[in-house]
């Protein structure tokens, strides 16, 4: 994952500094049309850099562990790749993301469960059941609007960030002038081209997580 980052953001650099040198109208358009290739950059470090600096704390902290009560259990998540936990705590009742190689051990029946994890990045690391009988666990396979729904916090940037891109540099290649007005309109389009695609992407998202909320006990959060 690291490294498919860096080859995008490399190739975002590479983009911007040839649109900057090439591009044959004034700086003012140049720059405008070099800048909007910064924004698939500024997406991927809101992905990546949060989760860094939150790890960097966990490895100088002892794993914080978690009793309590399981409530419910699934090896679906609106998290991609993710499991569900919940737990009775004495804090009241929580949703514990999971790795699937912990959820092989996780019963169907109500049991007491105890967690360890990251203080910060609440990275599951490890589950323990306490308990005598252990029913099995039947498999759930998972709704088709939830695997929608898991995709969008990865689709809806990549559409952002191509829609603002593509946007932009179709109007800076074109010949208007003077320069300062083409420089205000590629601004413009790229606003407006992103701002629609983020408000159909909102509402569309807000349409499943209400239907996902529908087919689960007590929703999701």
């Amino acid at each position: 994952m690291g490294l498919v980052s860096g080859a995008v953001a490399l190739g975002c650099v590479v983009a911007l500094v040839v649109l900057l040198l090439l591009l044959p109208y004034g700086w003012p358009v140049r720059a405008m049309a070099a800048a909007v290739w910064l924004v698939p950059i500024a997406f991927e470090a809101s992905f990546v850099l949060p989760g860094v600096r939150l790890a960097l704390k966990d490895r100088k902290e002892e794993p914080k562990v978690v009793h309590g009560t399981l409530l419910g259990a699934s090896e679906h998540s609106t998290q991609l790749g993710l499991g569900m936990l919940m737990v009775k705590t004495r804090g009241g009742v929580e949703q514990y993301l999971v790795p699937p190689e912990r959820m092989s051990k996780v019963p169907g029946n109500q049991v007491n469960v105890i967690l360890t994890m990251t203080p910060h990045l609440r990275h599951v690391r490890g589950v323990g059941v306490m308990g005598q009988r252990l029913v099995p666990r039947p498999s759930q396979p998972a709704p088709p609007i939830l695997r929608r729904l898991r995709l969008l916090p990865i689709i809806t940037p990549a559409l952002l960030a191509a829609t603002a891109v593509l946007s932009a540099d179709a109007v800076a290649v074109a010949p208007i002038e003077p320069d300062l007005l083409h420089a205000l309109l590629t601004a413009v389009v790229a606003l407006a081209a992103s701002g629609a695609v983020w408000g159909l992407s909102y509402v569309y998202q807000r349409r499943l997580v209400n239907e996902v909320q529908s087919l689960i006990p007590g929703g999701l959060q």
